[in-house]
């Protein structure tokens, strides 16, 4: 079609997620199989790629905008505009999972959060004892600065009893077949307690200028 030389490309196809160091693919397509067809990067130099008439430019990309254009009868042409993202992403999925505390009385508000490092495509989820009745909140920070880390923090409200038992989150690469999980085991008591445990007698004797030491544990 000499009047739409590009195949019009839908806005999905316009916005190109990418793994770090993979290949992808710059889908400007052509009516015209034959077409001469050019890549122009944001700063309208010419990028030097494979180009294919059925998928487009195939190559390793960087983070920018990019435009494709052609000639016909004299006439030039441009494609939309493409944006590729760089996500980061490693092969590993380290994972920690921290708790402020432990023990909690009822009332109180239970915190977990849920760290993923150098990672940007991330599936995470939690399973914990209030899952079913979708008592937890859940936010997410994505910090960039010094380093990538996803930060997943899990908040309980008004905590009882039967919120105690595992807290886990698992990752699952969103491109790769890995995953990582961490758990940490959360008490909740009706009410807080003080246990005293003397390391002496009820009755103890101390000689005249004697020093003397009493010892108490407490929990």
């Amino acid at each position: 079609d000499p009047d739409m030389p590009f195949v019009p490309s839908i806005p999905e196809d316009q916005f190109i997620l990418v793994e770090e160091g993979d290949p992808t693919v710059i889908p400007c397509r052509t009516s015209d199989p034959n077409a001469q067809v050019t890549l122009i990067n944001s700063l309208d130099k010419a990028v030097y790629a494979l180009y294919d008439s059925k998928q487009g430019f195939i190559g390793n990309f960087p983070a920018g905008s990019y435009t494709c254009k052609t000639m016909v009868k004299g006439v030039e042409f441009k494609s939309d505009e493409f944006l590729i993202y760089i996500l980061k992403a490693t092969s590993q999925l380290p994972v920690e999972i921290e708790a402020l505390k432990t023990v909690y009385k009822t009332g109180e508000t239970i915190v977990v959060t849920c760290v993923v490092f150098d990672n940007e495509v991330v599936n995470l989820q939690w399973n914990y004892p209030g899952k079913v009745k979708e008592k937890g909140l859940i936010k997410l920070d994505d910090i960039k600065v010094p380093s990538q880390k996803l930060v997943y923090t899990l908040t309980i409200p008004e905590a009882s009893v039967k919120d105690t038992g595992d807290y886990e989150c698992t990752a699952r690469h969103a491109t790769k077949e890995v995953k990582e999980n961490k758990k940490v085991v959360i008490t909740v008591h009706d009410k807080g307690f003080v246990h005293l445990e003397p390391q002496f007698s009820p009755l103890e004797a101390v000689n005249l200028h004697e020093v003397k030491n009493f010892v108490v544990d407490v929990q």
